[in-house]
């Protein structure tokens, strides 16, 4: 019997993240997703049973996004662990960042059944958290941005199939959530609000692009730091949450907004995630948190592991447990920093809050989101209504 997340938080998680990367020289080489269950086991909050497993999702409920063909190259590149001419050059299989490896297809799609899952669990309300989603980027027909499937959207529309029409999709992550926001520009059942870091890959969200009105972004400048995000939580994202009263939130946690990234310049701690999630707690029946970008295994693994503590009301101590030290000294990184890293990296949790200046540009983005706010879809429909009776 699956766990009642209305009665305290499921977390969900899959092995096939343990053996599993993209490639030696690859940003996503790193191991994130297992980092984190193991935090959490070794620090003692695993839950009673432990995580449930994500289930791999079949190509029948992938069509309910991507195109078929789509899913058929996927399968097809994982069977012969390489990708034809045409399919690279159709479905940017093996090329544009997104490389062939051994789970091509299953990863993605257990990340998918993850994040679907959550969304059942949660048809009665609760909360989940599942590390292994959030890949943002996916298009319907085609690989982007290292995302082959976008489990965020299988997983709203798990929600809508549940008949909710007031939904809340927020994204934290370095880079804009184009994938979410495209897929959902012409339904104003879902509307998506995304802080990433402007002049960045993909090079879209605007402020000024607002996906027909229901959704938000918020472009911030490089160095963006915890009092930036703290505006940003009470000038923006809580006040739009509380304007909408939306049915459930998506939160998507990418831990490559961090300081210590190296695909982005944004200087945030995770004390800056871990307010977003605590802030977000309680603003809606439904609560599902995902994972995203990172690629500095340290700070995921760290940040991911503190996200589920603050959804479980677990404080974070100073010092990790000797388990969660041995964890976090047994991770290692091909990268510079990877080869000296801080002691802290092995013996906390908590970042050190990195606090700065509000700059203008941050309180321009914050104040322009907040102008010509959608009515939420129950006041508008009702409202649809007493105009046609007038009529």
């Amino acid at each position: 019997m699956l766990p009642d997340p209305r009665l305290r938080p499921v977390l969900i998680g899959s092995d096939i993240y343990r053996r599993s990367t993209y490639g030696p020289k690859h940003p996503l080489a790193i191991p994130r997703v297992s980092t984190t269950l193991d935090l959490i086991e070794a620090m003692g909050w695993l839950p009673e049973g432990g995580w449930v497993p994500a289930p791999m999702a079949t190509p029948e409920q992938l069509a309910r996004f991507h195109h078929a063909d789509y899913i058929a190259a996927l399968m097809r590149a994982e069977a012969t662990q390489q990708a034809d001419p045409e399919d690279k050059a159709r479905f940017h299989i093996g090329a544009h960042g997104n490389p062939v490896y051994r789970e091509v297809f299953s990863r993605p799609a257990t990340s998918a059944g993850g994040c679907m899952l959550a969304a059942r669990l949660t048809e009665a309300g609760g909360v989940v958290h599942c590390p292994g989603g959030g890949t943002h980027h996916g298009r319907p027909d085609r690989a982007s941005g290292f995302c082959y499937l976008n489990d965020p959207v299988l997983g709203l529309l798990a929600w809508l199939d549940q008949g909710l029409d007031n939904i809340l999709y927020i994204d934290i992550d370095a880079h804009h959530g184009d994938g979410v926001e495209d897929a959902f520009h012409d339904d104003p059942r879902v509307f998506t609000l995304s802080v990433h870091e402007c002049e960045r890959w993909p090079f879209t969200g605007k402020a000024t692009d607002r996906a027909g009105g229901h959704a938000r972004n918020l472009p911030v400048p490089a160095g963006f730091n915890d009092s930036e995000m703290l505006w940003l939580l009470h000038q923006a994202i809580l006040p739009i949450v509380r304007h909408l009263r939306p049915q459930a939130i998506m939160l998507q946690c990418g831990a490559d907004a961090l300081e210590e990234d190296p695909l982005s310049r944004l200087g945030l701690s995770n004390n800056a995630h871990w307010g977003v999630v605590r802030a977000l707690m309680g603003e809606a029946p439904r609560l599902i948190v995902l994972g995203g970008g990172g690629y500095n295994p340290w700070s995921v693994g760290r940040c991911w592991a503190g996200i589920w503590a603050v959804l479980n009301g677990h404080e974070v101590p100073e010092r990790v447990t000797p388990e969660a030290e041995r964890v976090l000294r047994g991770l290692t990184w091909h990268r510079a920093a990877g080869r000296n890293p801080p002691e802290h990296w092995f013996t906390t949790l908590r970042d050190a809050p990195r606090p700065g200046v509000v700059r203008a540009e941050v309180q321009r983005v914050a104040a322009a989101a907040m102008q010509d706010l959608p009515l939420p879809p129950a006041q508008a429909a009702g409202r649809l209504q007493r105009i046609a009776a007038q009529g």
